[in-house]
């Protein structure tokens, strides 16, 4: 999800390069979190789900969605293309703008996995609230040949 990536100082331990075929377009739309780092801007949320939306202006809207304590929450953000087509610049909060790095995605755009700038957030999106243990797999596997350490990954639970 995307909300506040930092990207601070400090030596990068993984590899966050971008996959090089990356159609915008077909990333729009709603996708579930299946997974994702902890982080104080998403502890205890579950249901949680982003949506992406193509603007006029050729921004793109995100908002974030997820239950925490019972209660439905909401956050809007935008997100703005660079020359690379992978690499988002996403802001919650005024002027600041974050990496927002896909690093993987299915040649059907079901699933992807998602990092940023730094080696401290990291992303398993899907289509659909549950993952094919087979998708698990391959997007696993990728995130640790990258150096994540995907044993701290908090697995998102959706009713």
């Amino acid at each position: 999800m995307l909300a506040l990536l930092s990207s601070c100082g400090g030596k990068l331990t993984v590899d966050n390069s971008v996959v090089s075929d990356f159609d915008t377009d077909r990333f729009l739309g709603e996708w579930y979190e299946i997974a994702r780092f902890d982080h104080w801007f998403e502890r205890d949320m579950q249901n949680t789900k982003a949506k992406y939306t193509l603007l006029e202006n050729g921004r793109i809207e995100v908002v974030n969605s997820g239950i925490k304590d019972g209660k439905q929450e909401e956050s809007k953000g935008k997100a703005k293309l660079t020359d690379t087509p992978a690499l988002l610049r996403v802001s919650f909060f005024g002027p600041f703008y974050s990496d927002y790095r896909i690093l993987l995605v299915d040649k059907g755009y079901s699933y992807a996995l998602v990092g940023s700038g730094s080696d401290d957030y990291l992303w398993i999106l899907s289509r659909t609230p549950v993952l094919s243990d087979e998708a698990k797999t391959v997007i696993l596997n990728e995130a640790k040949r990258r150096g994540y350490e995907v044993g701290n990954l908090i697995w998102v639970r959706h009713n």
